[in-house]
């Protein structure tokens, strides 16, 4: 009985140090997230802080807007593909699409560049602007140069959307010292803008006027 009573309390003590192990290592955990660093430019700055922070949110609750807008402007630039007229459109629209979706893949990793994850949020605005597109496509002709000026300027919308959005990002990331951040947007807002420019010029070149010449 002696034994039985000496191991009974020898396994109970072994299991209050366990506890008080794991409580521990619990605690240092936490402690150890709590001051968690992160280089930001020249600074070092606390982690937790900078994620609680109003312009941080703000930042990374745009970069969901956008996640969800290019997923959205990749179905609307097919359905723009098939509706356009002329090749040369087809084939704008088609780069377009393969662009946009190295736009996501770049988008993700900004997200992990500022340890977050990537979620989407609705994007109200881009939905309006495909709205209008498709609406564009249902009240022009079929094989006509006129659709395709139409469908051009539908898709410059989606384009400025974007110059305005990833513009702003870039100079949020910049003023929050993401530089990898600031780099990553920064390449997207030069293909938006070349993407815009390239629409322009198929317009102008042709389109338009042919377009002005249809009854």
């Amino acid at each position: 009985m002696p034994t039985k009573s000496t191991n009974t309390t020898s396994g109970t003590e072994a299991m209050s140090e366990k506890n008080n192990t794991t409580e521990k290592t619990t605690s240092a955990e936490n402690k150890t997230e709590k001051n968690a660093t992160m280089k930001v430019g020249n600074a070092t700055v606390n982690k937790s802080e900078m994620k609680n922070a109003p312009l941080h949110k703000f930042f990374v609750d745009a970069l969901k807007d956008i996640y969800y807008a290019e997923e959205a402007i990749v179905g609307a630039l097919e359905k723009m593909q098939e509706a356009a007229t002329t090749e040369e459109l087809k084939d704008a629209f088609e780069d377009h699409q393969l662009q946009t979706k190295k736009h996501i893949s770049r988008l993700e990793k900004v997200f992990k560049s500022i340890d977050e994850t990537p979620e989407k949020k609705k994007c109200d605005a881009i939905e309006g602007i495909i709205k209008e597109g498709e609406e564009v496509i249902k009240s022009t002709e079929e094989g006509t140069m006129t659709r395709d000026a139409a469908l051009i300027i539908a898709a410059q919308k989606v384009e400025h959307y974007e110059i305005a959005t990833y513009g702003g990002l870039v100079q949020l990331a910049i003023t929050m010292g993401h530089d990898k951040a600031a780099d990553l947007l920064d390449r997207t807002l030069q293909e938006e803008e070349d993407t815009d420019y390239n629409l322009t010029e198929i317009a102008e070149t042709y389109i338009n006027f042919e377009a002005e010449q249809e009854d």
